[in-house]
């Protein structure tokens, strides 16, 4: 005991530095943490007075005994940075993990690529991997340079529609937001195939790019010269997207006779380009995929998904429709989307008239002549799109069939005070089901193939002038008479719970989303789209708590124990308490069918690794009972 006692005062500052230390290392676990579509900003989370308290302790004792205390705070320093880089990683480390990802989803066989070539010689011998690979190296740049001077005539005849519109939207919502993206130093890297889907409608080539350029964002006033000045002083980063290109099964290659080359890819003659994307000698859509490849997707390789669902209700709407097709629907959803978030970010419902009901532009009208009368705006930015997939169809041989077609997406959305600055909002993901309708024995218009944004009857441009029909030929565009219109857009569980859930499948990749380095577009996964999941439900239960203007211990303590179980950012959390029910359009009522639906996923996502822990349990119970349906949580987690 005497030589117990005698050493004690040595062991004392390790036990004490020690005690200090641990509760260190796990304050790790309150930090922040950031989804795919919240870019590279790292937003730390807050600890308690307790852990500074330690935090003095531990440095007191340093002092006190700085020969035992310094080598262990340099031990502990070395535990908690490698324990904070792989729990809470900065962005360097998402990033090289995200390079990693994307290495191991586009990484093909020379077997593989062989096959794909010989499918397409075997309908088009002309066809030349190299050469095609050549004209992505020639469209990279271009593209790169176009979204740089905010000028994307140059590059429009090689976009879809959709693609374009996508692209447009964003540079607009950017000026909004008074910034510019700057990028300088483009390499292109390297440019591969890496796949081929093929269905009776369109050949869908997907090729791997790996690039690499300096990008920051400056001030929206900064010259051309200004603003490759500021990207200059970025570090220069490496990146892989996924372009896919679309073209009609059987289009023969026309050798030097292409857009690329200054000509129609139909006749050969000169083309000159123009809004109309048409050619003046033989009236070819240069960019419907028709005639050549039209580029219609670029995803970020880290995302990639090659996988496709089937689509419930698909074969009945064929039937009557035999051409009708997922490539078309789906760009044709992602165009009324575009229109949809640019119609409520210019606050007027006129840039939606001829692309959705005439009830759905109304309501939107009142909407946003309400928020006028109030002096404020929808404040939409950073917008970007991860999935959009067709869930399911409903065919009505009397009436009209729907398309009911899922779109992830997130953005800074929020209301502001009209020419204010813009309230500090976090990047919010959202899950909403677009309901396309059709009157039923109408046919998807082959002659468009990929431009979507046309009169189905006289096949010209669309135009936003307010009114409901065709500027040229007078046709009703509304009432979805010969093409898909927006009918509705509702909360996925609002659609969830009228009971038309087909299948909780999403791997079908398409669309857009964020990445620093200029005009790309990213494709949720699975894996993506579950951390996306959470924090949209994080967020969401957020709002409905701040919704009546106060948030109590309880419905903050549960957002605290969500925002640490998910590794999301509190300070991100705090603003979305701040922000409260504008964060989204709509918002679930406590005690609805939709909550129920809510937390049915809730409980989807907890038992994803087969079980539920304590920890689960207690989170499940405090957020039934904060959306008011804690007595179906039993049944449940008995079906699961």
């Amino acid at each position: 005991m005497r030589t117990a006692s005698r050493h004690l005062p040595r062991l004392a500052p390790w036990l004490l530095i020690l005690g200090a230390l641990l509760p260190l290392v796990a304050l790790a676990r309150s930090g922040g943490g950031e989804h795919y579509t919240s870019g590279d900003r790292d937003s730390g989370g807050g600890g308690d007075g307790v852990d500074l308290y330690l935090l003095f302790r531990l440095l007191e004792l340093v002092i006190r005994y700085p020969k035992v205390g310094i080598p262990l705070l340099l031990i502990g320093g070395l535990v908690y940075y490698f324990y904070n880089r792989n729990v809470h990683p900065t962005g360097a480390t998402r990033r090289a993990l995200q390079r990693r990802e994307a290495d191991q989803r586009t990484q093909v066989s020379e077997q593989d690529v062989q096959g794909w070539v010989r499918a397409l010689k075997s309908k088009d011998p002309q066809f030349e991997p190299q050469v095609m690979l050549d004209k992505v190296r020639q469209l990279f740049p271009a593209l790169q340079e176009a979204w740089f001077k905010r000028e994307l005539t140059p590059v429009r005849p090689f976009l879809s529609d959709a693609t374009y519109q996508r692209f447009n939207v964003q540079l607009r919502l950017m000026n909004d937001q008074g910034v510019r993206d700057a990028i300088a130093d483009i390499r292109l890297l390297g440019v591969q195939i890496i796949g081929l889907q093929q269905s009776e409608w369109f050949d869908s080539l997907h090729v791997r790019v790996r690039a690499e350029m300096r990008d920051t964002d400056v001030p929206a006033s900064h010259s051309d010269e200004q603003a490759r000045a500021a990207a200059q002083k970025a570090p220069p980063e490496a990146f892989t997207e996924v372009w896919t290109f679309v073209r009609k099964p059987g289009v023969q290659t026309r050798i030097g006779q292409d857009l690329y080359q200054g000509k129609c890819p139909n006749c050969g003659a000169p083309y000159k380009g123009g809004a109309a994307n048409v050619c003046e000698y033989c009236g070819a859509i240069v960019n419907s995929g028709n005639y050549d490849w039209t580029l219609s997707e670029i995803t970020q390789g880290s995302e990639f998904n090659r996988y496709e669902p089937a689509v419930q209700g698909l074969r009945e709407a064929r039937q009557a429709d035999p051409a009708l097709n997922l490539e078309v629907l789906e760009d044709r959803a992602s165009l009324l989307f575009w229109k949809w978030i640019d119609a409520q970010s210019r606050g007027d419902a006129k840039w939606m008239a001829q692309v959705a009901r005439d009830e759905l532009s109304a309501q939107l009208g009142e909407e946003l002549e309400a928020l006028r009368q109030q002096g404020k705006r929808r404040l939409i930015l950073e917008c970007a799109v991860g999935a959009v997939n067709t869930r399911a169809f409903e065919v009505h041989p009397e009436g009209y069939d729907q398309a009911y077609v899922e779109i992830r997406w997130s953005a800074r959305m929020g209301l502001a005070p009209a020419g204010g600055r813009p309230p500090q909002l976090p990047t919010v993901p959202q899950r909403w089901v677009f309901t396309l309708t059709r009157k039923h024995g109408a046919k998807t218009n082959t002659g468009n193939g990929m431009a979507t944004d046309r009169c189905p009857q006289c096949n010209a441009p669309l135009t936003s002038t307010g009114a409901n029909t065709c500027t040229y030929c007078g046709a009703q565009l509304s009432s979805g008479e010969q093409d898909w219109v927006l009918a509705s857009a509702s909360l996925y569980e609002t659609w969830s719970a009228r009971g038309r859930v087909p299948s909780p499948a999403m791997s079908r990749p398409v669309d857009a989303s964020p990445v620093p380095t200029g005009p790309v577009q990213a494709t949720g996964t699975d894996t993506v789209m579950d951390l996306q999941e959470r924090e949209r439900m994080l967020y969401m239960m957020a709002a409905i708590a701040a919704a009546d203007g106060t948030v109590d211990a309880g419905e903050r303590k549960l957002l605290k124990l969500c925002a640490t179980r998910w590794n999301v950012s509190w300070q991100n959390v705090e603003m979305a308490l701040g922000a409260g029910p504008q964060l989204f359009n709509r918002l679930i009522p406590r005690g609805s069918p939709e909550a129920s639906v809510f937390l049915r996923h809730l409980v989807e996502m907890a038992m994803v690794d087969g079980r539920v822990d304590r920890k689960e349990r207690r989170l499940l119970e405090a957020a039934a009972a904060h959306l008011n349906v804690l007595p179906q949580l039993e049944s449940m987690l008995g079906r699961q």
